[in-house]
């Protein structure tokens, strides 16, 4: 992992300066009189994946649905290329160039795999570059072609994955919206799925900002990382960073002090007793 990041620190360093695609400015976003997102404020520059990571009810899944347009803050700002698109309604954000993947897939079950691409690009109008797209689709994954006819109710978990991914990617969005995609799939999968996001990342520029529980494989595929803790930023920087973090490493990676700590103290802590440095 150090090997890569290192070159990915190395090939970023002889580029320009990126620009902004996402802004999102102190948002405060509820569920009802429940506050899920307190004073959010993220920045993801072109061309990048940025990983938000969090236990569950951290807030991770409200910013992204905030975002998107599924729901609205009470407070703050989201911008897009430096266009204010707060409390525009879904369908609107996604007209101006974000594509959201969901928690959970949530494919058009009934549809075949090539009927959900095209559902992608409902909005755009040029055929023969959609075409195009779904053809590099099937060239990421290859048993999407195979399952070109199937309906998308028969496909496996991560079958799924891959047709929600795809189907986000033929939109051409300005940024995909990536809401746990190793969800429910086996340690094989996960590892597939993670390296086809790199590659969209890598290979085709896609921006991306991903959630993902999985800290681990979120750290060691994204270049800037923020952690969440009951709907705040209690820590964020690029990955190769927040790797060293013994907050993240203890309470996201489950590394815990070393062996020799633990018999020169003579005593091993609870976790759960222990204070993150960031409180």
């Amino acid at each position: 992992m150090a090997k890569t990041a290192t070159k990915k620190t190395a090939r970023k360093a002889t580029e320009a300066p990126a620009t902004t695609v996402l802004s999102v400015e102190n948002i405060e976003t509820y569920y009802g009189p429940i506050q899920a997102v307190k004073g959010l404020s993220i920045e993801v520059k072109e061309g990048a994946l940025v990983t938000l990571l969090g236990a569950n009810g951290a807030g991770k899944s409200s910013t992204l649905k905030t975002i998107s347009g599924i729901l609205e803050p009470d407070k703050g700002r989201v911008l897009l290329k430096g266009q204010d698109i707060t409390g525009f309604r879904p369908d609107r954000v996604a007209a101006q160039g974000i594509a959201h993947v969901p928690e959970g897939r949530e494919v058009f079950p009934f549809l075949s795999v090539r009927e959900n691409l095209l559902m992608g690009a409902y909005l755009r109008s040029n055929k023969d570059a959609v075409e195009r797209d779904i053809e590099a689709v099937y060239d990421y994954f290859p048993i999407l072609r195979e399952r070109a006819d199937q309906r998308a109710v028969l496909l496996s978990g991560g079958q799924q994955q891959m047709l929600a991914i795809g189907r986000a990617l033929l939109s051409s969005p300005s940024i995909m919206l990536l809401d746990e995609p190793s969800l429910g799939l086996s340690p094989l999968l996960v590892q597939e799925i993670f390296a086809i996001i790199t590659r969209l990342n890598r290979e085709r520029g896609v921006t991306m900002l991903l959630v993902e529980q999985n800290a681990s494989v979120a750290l060691e595929h994204a270049d800037y990382g923020y952690v969440l803790e009951l709907g705040r930023i209690v820590m964020d920087g690029p990955c190769t960073e927040l790797v060293k973090s013994k907050d993240v490493q203890e309470f996201y990676l489950g590394m815990g002090e070393s062996s020799a700590e633990t018999a020169e103290s003579g005593r091993e802590d609870k976790r759960w007793k222990r204070k993150k440095t960031w409180r």
